[in-house]
């Protein structure tokens, strides 16, 4: 189950680097999305390492990261973010920010 974990962050950590290259490279219009979407990514990978996150939780996290990410590439295929758009971005981040908080937090087994 260790090795999994570990495989799984490894996984996650060259996959979230190579959305943030892509969002990088496409121009920095949301910049405070951008940094919040990397500090709740840091807290899933501690999470992860201290044992606070199952695998299942960890997976359905990243879904929910996934699901952020998608929404931003929408937001500037038109080259440009508005206000409406990026207010909703934050709301997405505010909720996958409880989510993370909750899983953490709860009494799941931790094997």
């Amino acid at each position: 189950m260790r090795r999994f974990v570990t495989t799984f962050f490894i996984l996650v950590l060259t996959a979230g680097a190579a959305v943030s290259a892509e969002a990088h490279g496409g121009g920095r219009r949301t910049p405070g999305v951008d940094r919040r979407e990397h500090r709740q990514q840091r807290r899933i990978v501690r999470g992860v390492r201290s044992g606070e996150l199952t695998a299942r939780e960890t997976l359905r996290l990243e879904r929910g990261g996934w699901d952020v990410r998608r929404d931003e590439r929408r937001a500037k295929a038109d080259g440009h973010v508005t206000a409406r758009e990026r207010a909703r971005l934050q709301r997405e981040l505010n909720r996958e920010s409880r989510h993370i908080y909750r899983a953490k937090h709860n009494d799941a087994d931790r094997n």
